[in-house]
């Protein structure tokens, strides 16, 4: 390879932003991966089978919560979490260490097994769950116990439809983190914790 001195600006461009900056110094947004299914991707997001029973009782094993984010080629708002919501390391590292987080697309063709055991694609999950807007965040129990016997829309604790600033993302993690939804609303526990 030839020096950083003597390379032109297109090879710079080629190369990986982690060789130009250093590890080290290279910003949280980096992380952010533009896939060829027009989707952007964090690399600490959960690499999974698409088996929801399973992917809840391996966050539970591991004392996080699961959290489905839903996404949508092209969504301005989805391109914003990646690039602005993720890119605060407060953020990332308090939803890395207590969720594992299953990306799924809202008009995707993968197959999924729902808690019941149904399989559906993605889109036909989406459906399923009446998720309209993207990105949504679906947060679930800390335990698989009953889940699949409630109706799909009950199975979940909690919803974040759309987009959410930084602070009210957080405490939207947060929320789920503490069970404040056993106690009231995400209003209710975003006004308890004004102040």
């Amino acid at each position: 390879m030839t020096s950083n001195r003597t390379m032109t600006r297109r090879g710079l461009m080629m190369l990986p932003t982690a060789a130009i900056l250093g590890a080290a110094s290279m910003p949280a947004w980096a992380d952010a991966v533009l896939g060829d299914d027009g989707l952007y991707h964090q690399s600490w997001f959960l690499n999974s089978f698409l088996d929801l029973r399973e992917d809840l009782e391996s966050a539970a094993s591991e004392g996080k919560r699961l959290a489905i984010m839903w996404e949508l080629r092209g969504c301005p708002y989805c391109r914003e979490t990646h690039l602005v919501n993720f890119a605060d390391p407060v953020i990332t590292n308090y939803i890395r260490a207590n969720f594992e987080v299953l990306q799924l697309n809202l008009l995707g063709a993968r197959k999924v097994i729902d808690f019941d055991g149904k399989e559906l694609t993605e889109k036909e999950l989406a459906e399923r769950y009446a998720i309209r807007f993207t990105p949504t965040f679906q947060f679930f129990p800390s335990s698989a116990d009953g889940v699949a016997a409630r109706e799909p829309l009950s199975r979940e604790v909690a919803r974040a439809p759309g987009y959410l600033k930084p602070t009210h993302f957080l405490a939207m993690f947060r929320f789920v983190r503490d069970k404040a939804y056993e106690r009231g609303t995400f209003r209710d526990y975003l006004a308890s914790t004004k102040g």
